[in-house]
């Protein structure tokens, strides 16, 4: 088991940081190397489609990763799930393909949301192989399957930029034979290395089941989706596509430095399913790892906003750094708060509590939508990271409220302490020193003693580590 979480943990670790770096060069590629009203629509139409996308999952996605990681026949809940993506795909695609007649070839963001749709199509559509490999805990699989189509747009990107072609035109070629090609790849890994027949037969009486036990997680999925991209969507309608680039590159950033919990948290769904399956609460451990992911959120945090300025004006001359320095606090302010909502929200999806996550959701999104209709107009880009993170600490709060793991009441203390500490060290640093490179270990000195101080590291979680990687 020791050695099977770690390896687990590594390879969905090594998968990630590739997606990020891929991920990373993509972006970089496209801000420099479009101008950011192109830019900006690009990452709209990109909103858009990848909003619509997981809204169609109706959270039957992670119904069935909870479902095979409990031991249900995978050949069935496979074959179910992928009638569903494919009706509901297809009958998306083809009522926006029909709007063409209206307005498609006057509207240049709409012919690009149409084209880019049909990589996104084959995305959704490789989903169902993504998830039973993650149910089955094939996570080496899993990672070859979800890199595909990033690594043929970053080289693909790359070349075209190298060899001064960039255009929206070449660029949604490139997306678009990436995404096809991730599709393809998907169904022949799958099909090779877990010999598992694929069979698409419609059954009526099992899909409606599962879609039964996934209502309250559809709803969930419906908010959240809208709440990963209506600010961008917002920033793009009401403002300005500009102000979507220059939002949009340090939301990017932001997404891509909270790798550490992207890393973990595909991990602990099905590993906590077991968990309460056999009733096995290890308090300790789990507010240990609640500590480390706290440290890890808020020294990122940390590094994150010292070095924003100089790092990406010289990487963007000067064109994504500056304007944004109070996006990027505001937005770093939530990291700690994503990982408790995460720590919580597993807890709960294990345990079954799907109406209380719905109810979680509902009251988050509407604390989103409320803010950034009341922000986004005056502060722009600073109130969609404002209302983000109002969202966050709502969902934050109410989480611990609902909480009925006694043991874990307190659970939240090392998110004060940890963000009160890394703000703390920052200023002071910054009031020490002007030069970037002598305030960037001087704040990391200072928050490695806050944490000791305050006993978010303890000698005796040596004991923790030992017990966690038990599991």
């Amino acid at each position: 088991m020791k050695r099977r979480l770690i390896q687990n943990l590594s390879v969905n670790t090594i998968q990630l940081i590739i997606n990020q770096l891929l991920g990373l060069g993509i972006f970089y590629v496209l801000s420099t190397g479009l101008d950011k009203n192109s830019f900006g629509q690009i990452n709209l139409s990109l909103a858009i489609l990848l909003t619509v996308f997981n809204i169609l999952s109706f959270g039957i996605d992670q119904v069935v990763i909870k479902k095979i990681a409990a031991g249900a026949d995978i050949q069935s809940i496979l074959s179910i799930y992928i009638c569903h993506v494919l009706i509901t795909g297809l009958v998306f695609y083809g009522l926006m393909f029909s709007g063409v007649a209206l307005f498609g070839h006057t509207n240049t963001l709409y012919t690009i949301i149409l084209l880019i749709g049909v990589g996104k199509l084959m995305i959704f559509f490789s989903t169902p192989f993504k998830q039973a490999a993650n149910g089955m805990e094939r996570f080496k699989l899993l990672a070859y399957m979800s890199v595909i189509s990033n690594v043929i747009r970053c080289f693909g990107l790359i070349i075209l930029g190298l060899s001064h072609i960039l255009s929206i035109n070449n660029i949604i070629l490139i997306f678009i034979g990436g995404d096809v090609t991730e599709l393809i790849i998907c169904v022949y890994l799958f099909s090779r290395s877990t010999k598992i027949p694929l069979t698409i037969i419609w059954d009526r009486a099992n899909y409606f089941k599962l879609f039964r036990e996934s209502l309250p997680q559809t709803g969930v999925v419906l908010i959240t989706s809208a709440l990963a991209r209506f600010d961008w969507i917002f920033i793009g309608v009401i403002v300005s596509a500009v102000k979507l680039a220059e939002y949009s590159f340090a939301y990017k950033i932001f997404e891509i430095s909270t790798l550490p919990l992207l890393a973990i948290a595909p991990l602990l769904i099905p590993f906590f399913t077991k968990l309460f399956q056999h009733k096995d609460m290890r308090v300790a451990e789990l507010k240990f790892l609640v500590r480390i992911e706290m440290i890890v959120a808020t020294f990122i945090g940390l590094v994150l906003n010292i070095c924003w300025s100089p790092v990406i004006d010289g990487l963007t001359s000067g064109k994504y750094g500056s304007i944004n320095v109070k996006t990027i606090f505001i937005l770093s302010l939530c990291m700690p708060l994503l990982y408790l909502n995460n720590f919580f929200w597993t807890i709960y999806f294990a345990q079954g509590r799907l109406k209380m996550i719905l109810a979680s959701f509902i009251v988050t999104f509407l604390v989103n939508v409320t803010g950034d209709i009341l922000l986004i107009p005056f502060l722009k880009n600073e109130g969609a990271a404002l209302a983000f993170l109002a969202a966050c600490l709502v969902q934050t709060i109410y989480y611990i409220k609902r909480n009925n793991v006694k043991q874990l009441a307190n659970v939240w203390h090392p998110l004060i302490a940890c963000t009160l500490g890394a703000s703390l060290t920052g200023f002071i640093s910054k009031i020490l020193f002007r030069d970037t490179w002598p305030i960037l270990p001087s704040a990391i000195a200072f928050y490695i003693v806050i944490i000791f101080i305050t006993g978010q590291i303890r000698l005796s979680d040596r004991n923790y580590i030992k017990h966690l990687f038990n599991w």
